[in-house]
């Protein structure tokens, strides 16, 4: 989709497929900081996603500043959601992203709603809020801000380190309102998280960011999942991922067999193919057809063997389909005076 001399409101017949219409589009841009990636701005029109009644989450509402990620894991179950834009859920999921450039001052109208109840909002549930992009388009500083100062608390999941950047912002909004901080960690051999994962931070990059949240005050879970039958479920690999969670400074875990939901399916079992075809026929039979959950049988399973080991590490434990606690933030007076953050934040 080409931006040079685009308006607001024409068709154009050689845009990306899903996007002809340019309603709401400001421009395309490649630059040489991110090879390969496009990134698509849009002007969003609303900025608080409800959560359709019969789903099992324990939130209400969800904030996407990006759609797409180029974190790249090819087990991520949003994949399918660029098909709406025309676009494949392989490649074009991990390179055309979607900004919603506007996404902070959206926020800040609909907050201002007579008829919003500050419900918990959860960030993180589609695609990744600390992505590469953010470190570009810097969108996460005003959401917090929004929310914080509306008085709606927060619950973040990421896979990127950028969150390190907000931490001094973050720790002041928990002054305000309760947050939940969680980094999802899944792969714990560095040759298959390269692999599977492969615009993600390192595994001890992200263990380090733990680390500096719980310095900074945070309760922190770490997102044990998706756990990959016959490459992450052994106990030797369970027990050394819990092992260096725990030594991250974590309060809980949360574990969960692999999903392989319709617009994922494909992409990962090519990526299985290349990868590991010795396991191809057993994926097979353990999700066929459409199913996207391993079977109860193996879930039972993995629960006997992660559980235990959880307990020995001395973590809390959580499992997917639990509803997890409330978003909370450790008491003001846990915080060290010392490293509070200035009245007036500075860096952004």
């Amino acid at each position: 989709m080409r931006w040079q001399g685009q308006t607001i409101d024409d068709a154009d017949a050689d845009a990306l497929p899903g996007l002809e219409n340019r309603t709401g589009i400001v421009r395309s841009v490649t630059t040489p900081e991110f090879a390969g990636m496009t990134f698509h701005e849009v002007l969003a029109k609303s900025a608080l996603n409800r959560v359709p009644g019969p789903s099992k989450m324990p939130f209400g509402w969800t904030i996407n500043p990006y759609r797409g990620c180029s974190h790249a894991c090819t087990y991520c179950f949003a994949r399918g959601t660029h098909e709406y834009l025309d676009l494949d859920g392989g490649g074009d999921f991990d390179s055309q992203i979607v900004v919603k450039t506007n996404v902070a001052e959206v926020l800040q109208r609909e907050l201002r709603r007579g008829s919003w109840q500050r419900e918990t909002v959860a960030l993180g549930t589609n695609t990744d809020p600390y992505q590469r992009s953010e470190g570009r388009y810097k969108l996460m500083p005003g959401i917090i801000r929004a929310l914080a100062d509306s008085g709606t608390p927060m619950s973040i999941l990421t896979k990127g380190t950028l969150i390190r950047r907000d931490i001094p912002l973050l720790r002041e909004a928990a002054r305000q309102v309760p947050i939940d901080v969680q980094m999802s960690i899944a792969m714990y051999d560095d040759d298959l998280q390269h692999s599977i994962e492969p615009g993600t931070p390192s595994t001890q990059a992200r263990l380090d960011t733990v680390r500096a949240l719980a310095d900074a005050g945070f309760e922190v879970g770490v997102f044990l999942m998706p756990v990959l039958p016959h490459l992450t479920d052994s106990v030797a690999h369970l027990s050394e991922a819990l092992r260096r969670i725990k030594e991250a400074g974590a309060d809980y875990a949360i574990y969960g067999a692999l999903h392989l939901r319709p617009g994922v399916k494909p992409w990962f079992l090519q990526w299985l193919e290349r990868e590991h075809p010795e396991l191809l026929s057993s994926y097979r039979g353990l999700y066929p057809g459409t199913a996207a959950e391993a079977p109860k049988g193996y879930r039972q399973w993995l629960a006997k063997r992660v559980r235990p080991l959880i307990r020995a590490h001395g973590l809390q434990m959580r499992h997917e389909d639990e509803q997890p606690r409330p978003p909370r933030a450790r008491p003001r007076s846990t915080v060290p005076a010392a490293a509070a953050p200035p009245a007036a934040p500075t860096l952004f």
